[in-house]
C-alpha cells in the first residue's frame, strides 16, 4: 500500500519534531540545574539518558514497523513521547528528569520508524526520494532543535518549553492516526521471534554488513570532527565563545538542502554511487577543515561539504538497507542504527583524547581515513540491489549457439 498524497512530507515533519526533543533542553541545562538545586554535572547526564533511550528504542521499538499498522504505531508512540515530555516538565528532582529522558529518547526513535515507513510504502523507483525526504526532516529537527528550545526556554521557561513541544507532538499524533496507512504488515512471525532474529540478520545479509561498516565509519568521523571542533575553536589562538562556535552548526543547512537531491540521485544512479560521492565530498570538507581552521569562510565551507557528504550517504545507505527486504525493513534498520550509534559513541569518546594527543590536524587525518575507508566499503557490493533483483526475476535468454 502506497502512502497517500502529502504523507511523506508529514512523516518528515513528524521525524524532525520527534528527534528534536532529544536536544531541545540542552541550551537550558544550566537553568534546569539551578532550579532543581543539583550540580550541573548531574543534569549534564540528560543528553546521555536521551541517547541511551534512543538506542533502546531502535533496538526494541523499530522492529514494530514490521508488525503494527503505521497509523497506530506512530500515533501511539508520539502519544507516549508527549506523556514523557509532560513528566519531564513536572520533574522536581534529577532522578525523575533523567528517567523521563530515557523514555523521551526511546519514543523519539519514532523518527527512524517514519523513515522506514516512507521506504516501505513508496514505490521502489522512488524509495530513495521518500527516505531522503524523511531524513531531511530529521536533519532539520536536529539542526533547529537547540535554537528553538533555547529561544522558548528564554521566553517562557524550560518547563513550558517542554509542554509546548508535547502539544506539538500530540498534534502530530492526531494527524498520524488519520493520514497514515491502517493496514498492518504480515511479518509471518511474532514480535519476540523478530527480536531473536535480529542478530542473525547481520550474518545472513552481506549488504547489511557493508552498510553497517560504511555508516559506522562515517558516523565515527562525524562525531570525531564535531566534538573536536568545539574543543579546538575554544582554545587559543581562536578562543571563540560557545555562541560563536554554535553558529558553525548552521553550515549543516547545506547538508539539509542536499537531501532531496540525494533521494533523486539514489533512485537514478543507485545508493553505491551516492555513498561514494558523499564520502569524497566529506573527505574534501575534512581537508579544508584541517588546513583552514583559522579562516571562518574556509571552516564554514569545510563543514558544509563534510555535513552534506555524511547526510547524503546516510540517506542513500538507509534506502539500500530497506531494499534488501522491504517487508523486514524495520528489523534491518534496527540492527543498522544500533550499531551505527555505537560507532558514533566511540567517535565521541575518542575525540578529546585524540585531540590532546595528536592535535587538530591529527584528528582530522583520523576522520579523513575513516571517510575514505567508508567510501571504499560503500562502493563494494557490485550492482544495486534493485538491479540485481530485477535481473534475477527476468527469464534467462536462451543461448542459440548451443544445440
Amino acid at each position: 500500500m502506497t502512502l497517500p498524497r502529502g504523507a511523506t512530507v508529514f512523516l518528515a515533519c513528524t521525524a524532525g519534531t520527534a528527534i528534536a526533543n532529544n536536544y531541545a533542553l540542552q541550551p537550558a541545562l544550566t537553568d534546569v540545574a539551578a532550579e532543581l538545586g543539583v550540580p550541573l554535572s548531574v543534569i549534564g547526564l540528560v543528553p546521555t539518558a536521551a541517547l541511551i533511550g534512543c538506542m533502546t528504542g531502535f533496538a526494541l521499538l523499530l522492529p514494530l514497523t514490521d508488525h503494527v499498522a503505521p497509523n497506530r504505531l506512530v500515533a501511539g508512540q508520539l502519544t507516549c513521547l508527549a506523556a514523557a515530555l509532560a513528566l519531564a516538565a513536572s520533574a522536581h528532582g534529577a532522578l525523575t528528569l533523567l528517567a523521563a529522558y530515557l523514555f523521551i529518547g526511546a519514543a523519539a526513535g519514532v523518527a527512524a520508524q517514519a523513515g522506514n515507513i516512507a521506504g516501505r510504502h513508496t514505490p521502489p523507483g522512488r524509495r530513495g526520494t521518500g527516505v531522503a525526504t524523511v531524513a531531511a526532516g530529521m536533519s532539520a529537527g536536529i539542526l533547529l532543535s537547540r535554537l528553538a528550545g533555547g529561544s522558548l526556554a528564554d521566553a517562557v521557561g524550560w518547563r513550558w518549553m517542554l509542554l509546548a513541544f508535547a502539544a506539538l507532538v500530540l498534534l502530530c499524533a492526531l494527524c498520524a492516526a488519520v493520514l497514515l496507512p491502517r493496514q498492518a504488515p504480515s511479518p509471518g512471525r511474532g514480535y519476540l521471534a523478530t527480536l531473536r532474529s535480529l542478530p542473525p540478520l547481520l550474518r545472513r545479509h552481506q549488504q547489511l554488513r557493508r552498510a553497517v561498516a560504511a555508516g559506522g565509519l562515517w558516523y565515527f568521523a562525524f562525531n570525531l570532527i564535531w566534538v573536536t571542533l568545539a574543543l579546538a575553536l575554544a582554545q587559543p589562538p581562536h578562543s571563540l565563545s560557545p555562541t560563536a562556535i554554535g553558529l558553525y552548526s548552521l553550515a549543516g543547512l547545506l547538508g539539509f538542502g542536499a537531501l532531496p537531491v540525494t533521494g533523486r540521485l539514489t533512485d537514478r544512479y543507485g545508493a553505491r554511487t551516492v555513498i561514494t560521492a558523499g564520502m569524497l565530498a566529506g573527505a574534501a570538507g575534512t581537508v579544508l577543515l584541517a588546513t583552514g581552521l583559522g579562516s571562518p569562510p574556509v571552516t564554514g565551507a569545510g563543514l558544509a561539504l563534510f555535513d552534506a557528504g555524511c547526510f547524503a550517504a546516510q540517506a542513500a545507505n538507509q534506502s539500500r538497507i530497506i531494499a534488501i527486504d522491504p517487508e523486514r525493513g524495520g528489523s534491518l534498520s534496527s540492527v543498522y542504527l544500533v550499531l551505527y550509534f555505537i560507532f558514533g559513541a566511540i567517535g565521541t569518546a575518542l575525540a578529546a583524547p585524540t585531540f590532546e594527543t595528536f592535535g587538530w590536524r591529527g584528528t582530522s587525518l583520523a576522520a579523513l581515513t575513516a571517510l575514505l575507508l567508508a567510501a571504499l566499503v560503500g562502493h563494494l557490493g557490485g550492482r544495486r540491489i534493485s538491479e540485481a533483483r530485477a535481473e534475477a526475476g527476468r527469464p534467462r535468454r536462451r543461448n542459440l549457439s548451443r544445440p
